[in-house]
Parts: C-alpha cells; structure tokens; sequence
C-alpha cells in the first residue's frame, strides 16, 4: 500500500484500520488523520507516528484515499466541506452505517465512493466488511477499496445497495449478538453454581473454540450443532427447549429490527 490517505475522524475503525495497514506494510509518513478530539491526535501519533491536523481539509489535499470515518449524522455535514479541497480522482471509502454511496457521492461533487460496512472484530484483525460501489466507480479503485478495509479482516462485495441494510443487521451489529449470548451463558453458569470467574471462562473459551470450529468447517452451522447434538443428550435437551421458545422466530425479528433502523438512518441522515 503505497497511496497517500487521509482518515476523517481518528477513532476505533480508522485505529484499526491504520493499525492494520502498517502491519502490511503502508507508510506512516503517508497516512493523515483529522479529528476534533487533540486526545485522539495523540494517540493515533503515539501509536503509528502518522501526521494529524484538526482541519479536514488539510487532511484531504493532495490524498489519494479518504476514509470517511465519522457518525451517519455527521455524514452531510462533513462531506460537503470537503467538496472543494477533493480532487477529482480520489477515492472515498465510508464506514458510517445506513449512508447511501449514492448521497456521498452528491455531496462530495461526484468523485468515486465505495460503501463499506465493517464489524468490531476488526479492532483485533479479524472483522467481515461487505463492500458496495456504485457503477462509476472503476476497477482499479475496487481493488483499492477492498485492500484498505482487508487490511482488518475478510471482505466481501454486494451487488445491491439495498442488501447493505441486511449486511448491517447481520454481521455490523452481529458482534453484539454474541456477546450477549456470552453474557447469557456466563449467567447461566452461575445461576447453576459456579462461580463468576469460572463461568465466564467457560463461556469465553467455548464461543471462541465455536467460531473457530465454523471458520476452519466445509460443513454447514447446522452440521456442526447437529454433530454436537446426541439424541437424548444434554444439548438435545437444552435446544428442545430454545425452539420450544421459537427462539428462531425471535431472532429473526430482532435481526429484521436492525435492518430497519439502518434503512431508517438512510432516510434521516442519506437525504440527497
């Protein structure tokens, strides 16, 4: 990765993102922050020894790559600024969640933008960002796009703009799912008697091994809870009594509620 970039906002996703493209071999001397928080500055200086600035039009001149790392609410506002110091062939890559690429690319006087929609793993290297593009936006720049978000994890295109509501629900929110069943197994554990650290050992290391086990299979989710599942067994007994719940439909409605809020923040915040 040898092109200039600048990051709109220095938090947690641009952290990561900066983290993750050093370890692959980016300069630091080419990459620019801008955020309003001098706390932010510091760390990000501390940590990668990049350039910052509180000004984002200073960030942008003259970067190849401008990653819009800022609040769906703070989208308009912040693009717009920047219209005027863009160039005409730089790359807008945006984190914020429900943004259509479509708006982005009004507000930003028409340059190319690529939508992507990364997880919270990627703090740890290990996140899953879908990516959209619109039709103008060239191959080149995709394989750009998609090298700077691979940089924290696996990636993946979508055809349809529409399809990044359900990739919100899905995979951006995903993360908050499981750790409520976390949460809920750790409590279980301890309502059976165990204690607080012991069960949230157990709880942790078994979601670990889970998705590991998921990762590395050919094999279906539902082979592995089947090969898991001896009939007339404890997991046999716990999982009656989930889909005795409809546990299923429940979960589908909440994922459902997700997809809506993103389509929602698109009509409150994306407006052209």
């Amino acid at each position: 990765m040898h092109h200039s970039l600048a990051f709109i906002g220095g938090g947690n996703m641009a952290r990561s993102l900066i983290g993750g493209l050093l370890a692959r071999g980016a300069q630091a001397s080419r990459i620019v922050v801008s955020d309003p928080a001098e706390e932010q500055l510091a760390l990000l200086r501390d940590a990668y020894q990049v350039r910052t600035t509180h000004d984002n039009n200073t960030a942008v001149t003259g970067a190849e790559v401008v990653v819009l790392a800022v609040k769906p609410q703070q989208m308009r506002p912040v693009t717009s600024g920047l219209a005027a110091a863009l160039s005409s062939r730089v790359l807008l890559i945006s984190v914020a969640a429900g943004i259509p690429a479509t708006s982005i690319r009004q507000w930003a006087n028409g340059v190319q933008v690529v939508r992507c929609m990364p997880n919270r793993p990627a703090l740890q290297g290990c996140g899953m960002t879908a990516l959209y593009a619109t039709g103008d936006v060239s191959v080149p720049a995709r394989e750009l796009a998609e090298q700077v978000l691979s940089a924290v994890g696996a990636t993946l295109w979508v055809d349809r703009e529409g399809d990044m509501d359900a990739v919100t629900a899905v995979s951006g929110s995903g993360p908050a799912y499981f750790f409520l069943l976390i949460e809920m197994l750790e409590q279980a554990g301890i309502a059976l008697g165990l204690s607080a650290t012991i069960s949230r050992k157990l709880a942790v290391e078994t979601a670990y091994g889970s998705g590991c086990m998921a990762h590395a299979a050919t094999e279906s989710p539902a082979t592995l809870r089947q090969q898991v599942t001896s009939k007339g067994g404890t997991t046999e007994a716990a999982l009656r009594h989930l889909e005795s719940r409809e546990v299923r439909a429940i979960f589908t409605e909440a994922v459902s509620a997700a997809a809506r809020r993103s389509a929602e923040l698109a009509a409150e915040f994306g407006a052209g």
